[in-house]
């Protein structure tokens, strides 16, 4: 049985058409690349990357910064996808590899052979995946380039250094690219971090966030993951990042590039703010 969409119709269009025209509204938007990208099949030099997960008319432009950079570099048909457990429900780190996801545009199928080669790094588990939105709401993007993309899913409640190098190292064996979902900085009263009295949320949350996109350019994880605990940066897919990054280096990656950066204050100014931002490794 087919894993149903938890977060059509609130994170994004729930309507196929109306899906396609936001996808396509994520790329020629003020803040996104400009341009709706034409997909060229193949590997290219892009090694893995990250990407935000809020709904589309808040992250929906920054994410199609990284997706511009794929569909243009050389778009492959395999992807490791892993995001943060927003839930809590299911294993600690829980993939799938049987069946499929639909979309309203579709099914995304599961890819069982690179799943057996995760399977010493996380668990099969469906739970973890029911209602979680981190993964699921980077697969309109891909299917709007691509429609015969398959994948690999991994959530992850553990996100400390030994899983994310035991996974980046598994993950750096498949034939697929490897995708970090992620925002960064929850700042402000509506998630429990008061910005210093004198700084406005937005400029927190970008100063926060400057902080991390320094040490993820540096494409040492464990740097990476002390910087984000050292620093308090509210992060929620910061495991995510640090196992994308340890594969790409793994497989020849030597830069991290700042493709775009923005925050929900610039759609919704308020107290409380998230930080977006689209990074790729080459």
């Amino acid at each position: 049985m087919n894993r149903k969409p938890a977060a059509a119709g609130r994170f994004y269009e729930s309507d196929p058409a109306g899906l396609r025209e936001q996808i396509a509204g994520c790329f020629t938007d003020m803040r996104g690349p400009g341009s709706v990208p034409e997909a060229q099949h193949g590997s290219g030099d892009i090694k893995g990357c990250v990407v935000p997960h809020a709904g589309y008319p808040f992250s929906g432009p920054i994410a199609a910064h990284t997706y511009d950079a794929v569909a243009r570099d050389g778009m492959p048909d395999r992807y490791v996808i892993l995001g943060p457990n927003h839930t809590g429900y299911g294993a600690p780190v829980a993939m799938m590899s049987q069946g499929a996801w639909d979309t309203p545009l579709g099914p995304v199928r599961l890819d069982g052979e690179a799943g057996e080669m995760l399977r010493d790094a996380a668990d099969e588990d469906r739970v973890a995946h029911m209602h979680e939105h981190s993964i699921e709401v980077q697969l309109p993007f891909l299917q709007y380039l691509r429609d015969d993309v398959r994948f690999v899913p991994v959530c992850l409640a553990r996100q400390d250094r030994a899983t994310a190098e035991k996974l980046g190292e598994a993950i750096a064996g498949v034939d697929g690219l490897p995708v970090a979902s992620t925002d960064f900085s929850h700042a402000g009263m509506g998630y429990g971090q008061r910005p210093p009295a004198d700084m406005a949320v937005q400029d927190w949350a970008r100063r926060q966030d400057e902080k991390a996109i320094d040490a993820i350019q540096t494409l040492e994880a464990e740097s990476f993951l002390n910087t984000v605990r050292h620093e308090k940066i509210s992060m929620c897919g910061y495991g995510a990042v640090a196992a994308v990054m340890h594969a790409a280096v793994e497989n020849g990656a030597t830069t991290a590039e700042l493709l775009a950066y923005g925050t929900s204050y610039e759609v919704h100014p308020a107290s409380s703010c998230v930080g977006y931002a689209a990074v790729v490794f080459r």
